[in-house]
């Protein structure tokens, strides 16, 4: 396309979007019908019939150049990965090396984020500010918000959303892993560190059993600071991290063989990220750098004709409503009906937009950014979800679920009366275990016949749960993303589960 031709489709572009007079071959203009679209969702909006010639070739030019981009669109498989770990163990700065090294971030912005760092006298933290992006998060030296950042490789398009490590953030940091597939855990191999952050306390563990309950199905254990001098790349260090560490994953229900990958890395200094680190600084590590290890993660294939489901995870106005989510099944398209439940809104899709392109379609696994034309931006909250009018997701305020107990605050005793916080999808909802209907064997996984009035920690039960507002969940049989959750008691996580019965 020349110049003249884009300047040409834009404007045409601009006309279908605004309100704009189209001049019919006859003179008689005709006024876009898309104001009163909004009083009546339900009248449907007549195609427009452009008759002068030129348009004419130049739309269908425009569409095919922008089918020709769904398509190259569709083919990359898009994968969100999320960042987790200790507080300090690098998992901003490692962040920040992948962006640089795949080139989203250019050499000046660098220039000036060392500057930045070194007049904070925090030398070593320029590249986490690539992704701790706020003032706070920069002085503090701790992400605070979940930090969202696209990069691409040859195969797959990437999403990489860091969490917080400070138990402080727990909750930003489980709004963050309940989008992701694939999980990075972050561990410091600097002398002091690891123990730290993995002895009881520490926020490696409770990282971990979340990332599993939130279905974080595969992991890569990053051991990064092997360039520190307490390591100095030092293979006894690394077995000792993974020996320690492996027992754990296991307990937390990672299968090591299958889902989990080790790999030492340098975050500060992009050792073994985007190329296999050099024999001469590591002679004995022969496996996969961290974006080769990426690259080729397998994941479970999503059904893109299936029900419909978008959890939605933010939303603000911008010409009309917008709203922000990743597409847990099924397929979405411009000019879709959908319903937003529970409030079963009937709403209708003007645009989608995958980071800044905008598509026609969009399948599971994305994330999108979608407007909306029938509802206003007050009648939706996070935790609502957008699903198909035909099988729409069920409201409930009441659900039966298997729960297995990790720790209780105080030792205290998990009974009928409790209360807690439920994290499910995009959901965070007070909760209270209106009745306990049988514990779990431990051995055989079956329910015990016996009456059950408490239990305590480490225990497996089936229990009613009650919340306050009527949320949209499914069960995990038949939607394991809408269908796991967690429990959380002044600031620590005592439980996770899922939901077997509506």
């Amino acid at each position: 396309m020349d110049i003249e031709e884009e300047i040409r489709s834009l404007q045409l572009d601009s006309a279908e979007e605004n309100n704009t007079v189209v001049i019919l071959e006859d003179g008689k203009p005709e006024v876009d019908k898309s104001d009163k679209m909004d009083e009546d969702p339900k009248q449907e909006v007549q195609p427009q019939s452009v008759q002068a010639e030129e348009p004419k070739v130049k739309d269908k030019e425009i569409s095919t150049v922008q089918d020709e981009k769904d398509d190259l669109e569709m083919k990359k498989r898009h994968i969100n990965v999320v960042f987790i770990g200790h507080v300090d163990a690098g998992k901003s700065t490692t962040g920040g090396q992948i962006l640089f090294l795949s080139g989203q971030v250019d050499e000046r912005t660098i220039q000036k984020y060392e500057k930045e760092a070194k007049d904070k006298s925090r030398e070593s933290w320029y590249m986490a500010y690539i992704m701790d992006t706020n003032e706070e998060e920069r002085v503090k030296g701790k992400t605070v918000e979940v930090g969202r950042a696209h990069f691409e490789t040859e195969k797959t398009r990437f999403t990489i959303l860091d969490a917080p490590g400070h138990k402080s953030y727990v909750p930003n940091m489980i709004s963050g892993a309940s989008q992701a597939d694939i999980g990075v855990l972050v561990i410091s191999a600097r002398k002091g560190e690891f123990e730290t952050g993995y002895e009881k306390g520490g926020q490696t563990r409770e990282h971990v059993q979340l990332a599993k309950t939130l279905g974080v199905a595969k992991l890569l254990v990053v051991v990064n600071k092997m360039d520190d001098p307490t390591v100095q790349w030092s293979k006894e260090r690394y077995d000792e991290i993974e020996s320690k560490v492996v027992p754990f994953l296991k307990q937390s229900g990672y299968n090591v063989k299958k889902d989990v990958v080790f790999l030492p890395i340098s975050g500060l200094n992009g050792a073994n990220l985007q190329t296999r680190v050099d024999k001469s600084i590591c002679p004995w590590w022969g496996g996969p750098c961290l974006f080769e290890a990426l690259d080729s993660v397998e994941l479970p294939t999503r059904d893109p004709k299936a029900a419909f489901r978008m959890p939605i995870m933010d939303k603000f106005k911008d010409m009309g409503t917008v709203v922000m989510g990743k597409v847990e099944s099924g397929t979405v398209r411009e000019g879709d009906s959908l319903l937003v439940m529970p409030n079963k809104h009937h709403v209708k899709v003007v645009a989608i937009y995958i980071d800044e392109d905008r598509v026609k379609c969009a399948g599971p696994g994305e994330n999108l950014r979608i407007r909306l034309s029938g509802v206003e931006e007050e009648d939706i909250l996070s935790g609502f979800v957008l699903s198909c009018v035909e099988s729409p997701i069920p409201a409930v305020t009441e659900f039966v679920a298997q729960l297995q107990i990790l720790e209780l605050v105080d030792n205290a005793i998990f009974t009928a009366g409790y209360k807690a916080v439920l994290h499910i999808h995009s959901v965070v909802e007070e909760c209270e275990i209106v009745e306990l209907l049988h514990q779990i064997d431990p051995r055989t996984r079956k329910p015990i016949k016996k009456k059950v009035l408490f239990v305590k920690s480490g225990a497996g039960v089936v229990c009613r749960v009650q919340v306050n507002n009527t949320i949209c969940i499914e069960t995990f049989s038949s939607f394991p993303q809408l269908g796991r959750f967690t429990l959380r008691t002044e600031g620590k996580t005592i439980a996770v589960g899922k939901v077997t019965g509506l």
